[in-house]
């Protein structure tokens, strides 16, 4: 079982290379490897899980090279959890955006750019679950690195070009800062293995083990978006497509998370810094929800609360209890999976209407009751509503503060009710806006165009456009692939100038609903459709149904979440698996 620990990256990462080598090819063999591999990485992962569960955990050394030499990937049952977890939504993801067209259009490219950047997306976040040591943990997150840039920046827009720069910029930053620890680490303990380090770190003076801490703890909020490190999230992540905002929304922070949840517990064990994170916790709940109040875009909204959220994970790690630890990984495991599918619903509203501005959407729960259900049942899930696992995690939590006592548990306790009841407002507004009352006047029509690759900064169309309120030069057919030259008006929340027609195609004739037109993201255009694509619909259904299985097995669920809290806070089965008996 042991030589099944490293498949989960490696699967991911050898496709990657055929799928280049086919290249733009064969859409229908690129469609199928892509959800063979993830489903087969489902698979494997379900595997490491249970068999980490029955037999504790599982480790190998590539090359048969023991620590510090050696690469060592280590499956407990956290890492299990978690990538089982994390396949399932990239599947999933992978499936909608099948059905948005995204992947399965982009002939236009020079190469299928998605498909490959999303399986290395895939390989670094399991890498980043599985690292034995530190510097693996540091290649899980530059290949993650890398990958998101592309997707984020896919299209090619000014938007997310600025956005995507600004993404890059702090992760690099974040990327220095871990490279500088890292090199700390090893002058100090002479090794980056985890296991190694766990032992030898004891024996460090405690002013340099506390300043290791920090430095960390720095380098993994940075990813993870807890305030105040969390600027950069609600500008980078709205800008990009929905399923791949869904997919960074859903995975990329919790790896900082899961980061801190393993270092805290296993390198730093009755950490000194517990405070402060105490004071981070708090204030990322209670920071990130009244940002989410103040927002009227329903990306931005979802984008405010996962910082928000963020929270109740660091309230778990800093309270560093059997209940807290087993608390915050049940929380984790929730708000990867409600977290996505609330951005899988979105990019849906706005394949549907046009726009996830709030002020001008309206009467969704009646014209599309599937969709409001596909909100509705997230939403309240991630606000807390009894029985559902939102409930669950924040329950766990608040018994874990209650339990510790002292002022700052009892803050995060208080914070963590306001919290909740204010993601509850937040979640009956954007349902009264969008789904409740009537659509209001000037609604968007059926064809406007959403995606474009043509910049759309003001101003950009003063040389170059002969036509009188932006468009390409020239007049390409409808449905070709041609470069856009000028500029569409500037379209706020992915709008296109004009309404129902094609926008850069040079024509002034009506887009009917579902039409593809020029110019668009890798080569083809997303329009507005009342009929969604039923991949998009069945893979938001999909992950809102794995939503309520962590419900109906909220049972299982917190027992192995409890049995993984008492295995992480021993850390003698890792190091055990690890270094032998």
């Amino acid at each position: 079982m042991n030589a099944l620990v490293p498949l989960p990256v490696l699967l991911p990462l050898c496709v990657t290379g055929l799928k280049l080598a086919i290249g733009p090819r064969l859409h229908r063999l690129q469609r199928f490897i892509s959800i063979a591999v993830l489903g087969a990485v489902l698979v494997l992962s379900v595997l490491l899980m249970v068999a980490a569960d029955r037999h504790g955990p599982l480790s190998v050394h590539l090359g048969d090279f023991a620590p510090p030499v050696g690469i060592t990937l280590v499956a407990d049952r956290l890492a299990g959890l978690m990538l089982t977890v994390s396949s399932a939504v990239t599947l999933l993801v992978l499936v909608y955006s099948l059905g948005q067209g995204m992947a399965d259009r982009d002939d236009q490219a020079p190469v299928g750019v998605f498909h490959p950047a999303y399986l290395i997306l895939v390989a670094g976040v399991s890498c980043t679950f599985l690292a034995g040591d530190l510097v693996n943990l540091y290649v899980g997150f530059e290949i993650m690195l890398v990958a998101s840039f592309v997707l984020l920046t896919i299209g090619g827009t000014a938007t997310r070009i600025r956005a995507g720069s600004t993404y890059v910029i702090i992760s690099l930053f974040s990327s220095v800062l871990f490279l500088v620890a890292i090199a700390m680490t090893y002058a100090v303990a002479g090794t980056v293995n985890l296991a190694q380090l766990a032992q030898r770190l004891q024996e460090v003076p405690l002013g340099v083990r506390t300043l290791l801490e920090a430095m960390l703890l720095t380098v993994f909020a940075i990813k993870a978006a807890v305030f105040p490190l969390a600027a950069w999230l609600p500008d980078s992540y709205p800008t990009a497509p929905a399923p791949v905002t869904a997919v960074f929304a859903g995975l990329l922070t919790k790896v900082g998370v899961y980061s801190m949840l393993r270092t805290q517990t296993l390198l730093f064990p009755g950490h000194r810094l517990g405070d402060l994170l105490m004071l981070a916790a708090l204030a990322s709940m209670v920071v990130g929800i009244l940002g989410a109040v103040a927002q009227t875009d329903l990306k931005r909204v979802l984008s405010f609360t996962l910082i928000s959220h963020i929270g109740y994970m660091v309230f778990g790690i800093a309270l560093a209890g059997h209940g807290s630890i087993s608390g915050a990984i049940v929380y984790v495991a929730h708000h990867i999976t409600v977290q996505t599918t609330l951005f899988l619903v979105a990019g849906l509203i706005e394949r549907r209407d046009g726009t996830t501005e709030l002020t001008r959407l309206g009467g969704l729960a009646r014209a599309a009751p599937l969709l409001a259900v596909l909100f509705f049942v997230p939403a309240m899930n991630l606000a807390g509503i009894p029985p559902l696992s939102g409930f669950i995690g924040k329950l766990g939590l608040m018994r874990a503060g209650i339990d510790a006592g002292g002022a700052w548990a009892w803050a995060l306790v208080a914070g963590s009710a306001a919290t909740s009841l204010l993601t509850l407002y937040v979640m009956a507004k954007v349902w009264n806006l969008a789904f409740w009352r009537d659509a209001p006047p000037g609604a968007e029509e059926e064809g406007v165009v959403l995606e474009s690759a043509e910049d759309d900064e003001p101003g950009d169309d003063e040389e170059g456009n002969d036509e009188e309120g932006g468009g390409a030069t020239g007049s390409p057919e409808p449905t070709g692939s041609p470069e856009p030259t000028g500029s569409p008006e500037p379209t706020g929340s992915g709008r296109a100038a004009g309404s129902g027609k094609a926008a850069g195609s040079g024509s002034d004739l009506p887009v009917p609903a579902g039409a593809v037109v020029a110019a668009g993201f890798l080569g083809q255009s997303i329009t507005t459709t009342k009929r969604l694509p039923w991949p998009m619909l069945a893979a938001t259904g999909a992950a809102v149904a794995l939503g309520l299985s962590y419900t109906v097995l909220g049972g299982p669920l917190t027992t192995f979440t409890q049995a993984a809290a008492t295995e992480l806070l021993a850390r003698t089965p890792y190091i055990e698996a690890v270094l032998g008996r």
